[in-house]
């Protein structure tokens, strides 16, 4: 994998405001945030997407962003924190934590329709992909 960003960071080559580092991760404030608090916590070990990381990995990053969440509501008195993984800007895995309010006028996302039948036969094709 070619640096990235986030390695540059994690290499400290180039500077970020650090908030929770430990050995496997490190979180630090976004530099274009969503909302005043806006964190991403990435592994310091790279990988482009979640589903490419270790589930001990995965399951170990979702419990420090939980510990943030709690510390970001606490601090910033938010009403809660929207996780979002996205990845899709710095290809390292990386979770968005962002301090939101009820009435803070944040949209989310488009939104859209099936076809008839057409969320049934989505559905079946994602079952049968899983792997037990």
């Amino acid at each position: 994998m070619t640096d990235t960003i986030f390695s540059k960071i994690i290499k400290r080559e180039i500077p970020a405001t650090i908030v929770f580092e430990d050995e496997e991760a490190l979180a630090f404030m976004d530099i274009a945030p969503v909302a005043n608090g806006h964190l991403l916590l990435i592994p310091k070990t790279p990988y482009v997407w979640m589903q490419d990381a270790p589930d001990e990995l995965v399951g170990s990053m979702f419990i420090k962003a939980k510990k943030l969440m709690v510390a970001m509501k606490t601090s910033l008195a938010c009403d809660y924190v929207q996780v979002s993984v996205v990845g899709k800007d710095v290809p390292h895995f990386h979770i968005h934590l962002i301090p939101r309010f009820f009435n803070d006028e944040l949209h989310g996302w488009r939104t859209g329709s099936y076809a008839e039948n057409e969320m049934q036969t989505i559905a079946e094709l994602i079952k049968n992909a899983i792997v037990q």
